[in-house]
């Protein structure tokens, strides 16, 4: 990472402007062409460095909800879940931990009552216990790059 992706992942930290020309709005403030802010974004998602660019939502406020949850998988069947619980358009991404808990995911929906009936068919479909471990306080924890 050089330091413009720096700039621009703490940039980005602070929000992306809403208005007609965004990318060059961002890319004026920042000292870039609107072509090179575009380049780099691409780049930095192409590298794994980023691993999504887009608006985050707070569910809540919108009347829908998410969740963490978790499952003890089997190692022998840890593919075979792992297709089981991302084919659910609920399921917004999902992680292997080193832990007895080893797979977690998030699951988000529209309504508050739709996690519940989520986890439940997963349960359902995998057999297996799914743990919900809800937000109890949410916290912003900001990532500032040195330039």
């Amino acid at each position: 990472m050089n330091d413009i992706d720096r700039l621009i992942i703490n940039q980005l930290q602070t929000g992306f402007p809403i208005c007609d020309a965004p990318y060059q709005q961002l890319a004026s403030q920042l000292g870039l062409t609107e072509e090179m802010l575009i380049e780099r974004l691409q780049v930095l998602l192409d590298n794994g460095t980023l691993s999504r660019f887009g608006p985050l939502y707070h569910a809540e406020l919108m009347g829908g909800a998410l969740t963490l949850a978790a499952v003890n998988v089997p190692v022998e069947r840890f593919d075979e879940i792992t297709g089981i619980i991302n084919a659910y358009p609920e399921v917004a991404h999902n992680y292997a931990r080193n832990h007895r808990l080893n797979m977690w995911f998030v699951v988000a929906t529209e309504t508050p009552e739709q996690i519940e009936q989520t986890l439940a068919a997963i349960e359902q479909q995998t057999g297996l216990t799914v743990y919900n471990m809800p937000k109890i306080k949410e916290y912003f924890v900001g990532l500032k790059l040195d330039a």
